[in-house]
């Protein structure tokens, strides 16, 4: 009798390979989405804090009171306090879908989903 070596592997191994990558994916993609999110309200508050900062230079250089409001066309724009399009900052900037609201110089700036994802400015 010859020995004989094997050149593959058995369907037995492959299906304790996949089992192995099923279970290792079923714990990671909950931590990737959670992290995803994550991420996504940060950023969306960091964008808050520089909205409420824009609102308050914006005051300071044109005296303006606590109770006026910026425009997005006073904040935003090409030498402004925020680089982009005003009409993108006022429909749609949060990385989540939201939509922020200026409001006065002495109220913070809010997204729409403050309350259902907490992009909030703490």
């Amino acid at each position: 009798m010859s020995n004989k070596h094997r050149l593959g592997f058995t369907l037995v191994e492959m299906m304790i390979v996949v089992l192995i990558i099923g279970v290792l994916l079923a714990i990671a993609l909950p931590n990737f989405s959670h992290a995803r999110e994550t991420s996504k309200r940060n950023t969306c508050i960091a964008a808050l804090r520089r909205i409420e900062s824009a609102k308050y230079q914006w005051a300071m250089e044109h005296n303006r009171e606590a109770t006026d409001t910026p425009d997005w066309s006073d904040l935003v724009g090409p030498g402004k306090y925020l680089k982009g399009n005003p009409a993108n900052f006022a429909t749609s900037s949060c990385p989540s879908g939201g939509v922020y609201t200026m409001n006065n110089v002495s109220t913070p700036p809010q997204c729409s989903l403050e309350a259902t994802l907490g992009h909030k400015i703490d």
